[in-house]
C-alpha cells in the first residue's frame, strides 16, 4: 500500500480487487494470456517489446500491477533491472517463488498502483498490462506512473476493449466474478477503453510522442491457441500505447 490513506469507499473497492486476485493467484499462469505457450505468441511478444522498449541500454523498469510477473520476467530476460508491484499479496508471493526458482534478480513488492511506494524519478520505464480497468482511479494512476518516471522516461500501457454486447467473460473470468460484479460501477474503465481513447488520455496527461499498435499478431496467436486447446474462440480488441515524459 502507498503511504496516503484511501477513502473508506475506495478501501472497500480495493479489498474486493485484492480478494479476487489473491484467490486467482495459484492458477493465474494457467489462464490464457498469462503465459506464452506457442511460437506465434512468442513472436508476437518479442515484436511488441522490441517496439516499445526505448534504446538498447539496461533500464530501471517498473511493472505496475505485475501479477505473477509475466512482464517482469520478460523484461529481466532482456537485461533490464526490474521491480514488480501488485496489490494482491498472493500474486506477489507467487512472483517471488518463480523468481527464486529461476534465479531471477527481480524485486517484487506489495503496493498500490495508484499510490506507489517509490520516490519521484525512480524509473526509466513503467509498463502495465490489463491494469487500468481494475482501478477506481485510473487517471490518478497514470499521473502516479508518470511521477516515478525520470525525464525522458517511457510509460507503456498494454490493454484492450471489450464488446459490451458480448458475454462478460468466460467462466472464472475477472469481470464476471462476484468480487468485480459487486464493485463494477465504481471502476470507470471496467469494460476497457479504445486505443484512440488511451492515446488521447496519455497526451492529455502530458506525455509526448504518444504512439500505439493494435497487436493484431498477438490477438491472432491467442485466438489460435484457444482453438488448439479446445476452447471457444474469442477475440477482443487489444493494443499497446506508449508515450514519453519530457526531458
Amino acid at each position: 500500500m502507498g503511504a496516503r490513506r484511501q477513502s473508506g469507499q475506495t478501501d472497500v473497492v480495493k479489498q474486493h480487487v485484492a480478494a479476487h486476485w489473491n484467490r486467482r493467484a495459484p492458477s493465474f499462469d494457467a489462464d490464457l494470456g498469462h503465459s506464452i505457450r506457442t511460437a506465434a505468441e512468442r513472436a508476437a511478444w518479442n515484436r511488441i517489446l522490441d517496439l516499445v522498449l526505448p534504446g538498447r541500454s539496461p533500464l530501471d523498469a517498473l511493472d505496475a500491477g505485475c501479477g505473477t510477473g509475466f512482464l517482469s520476467f520478460e523484461l529481466a530476460s532482456r537485461g533490464h533491472r526490474v521491480t514488480g508491484v501488485d496489490f494482491a499479496l498472493a500474486m506477489i508471493a507467487e512472483a517471488r517463488r518463480k523468481a527464486a526458482e529461476r534465479n531471477a534478480a527481480i524485486r517484487f513488492e506489495e503496493g498500490d498502483a495508484e499510490q506507489l511506494p517509490f520516490g519521484a524519478a525512480s524509473f526509466d520505464l513503467v509498463i502495465s498490462r490489463h491494469v487500468l480497468w481494475t482501478l477506481p482511479h485510473p487517471e490518478a494512476a497514470i499521473d502516479e506512473w508518470m511521477r516515478v518516471l525520470r525525464k525522458g522516461g517511457r510509460l507503456v500501457v498494454v490493454d484492450g476493449q471489450f464488446d459490451a454486447t458480448a458475454p462478460v467473460t468466460p467462466a472464472g473470468g475477472a469481470r464476471g466474478s462476484a468480487e468485480y460484479q459487486a464493485i463494477g460501477d465504481q471502476l470507470p474503465f471496467m469494460g476497457g477503453r479504445s486505443r484512440e481513447e488511451i492515446e488521447k488520455l496519455l497526451s492529455a496527461h502530458g506525455l509526448l510522442r504518444v504512439a500505439s499498435d493494435p497487436l493484431h499478431d498477438l490477438v491472432a496467436a491467442q485466438a489460435q491457441r484457444m482453438v488448439d486447446e479446445g476452447l471457444e474462440r474469442r477475440t477482443h480488441r487489444r493494443y499497446v500505447v506508449w508515450g514519453d515524459v519530457a526531458r
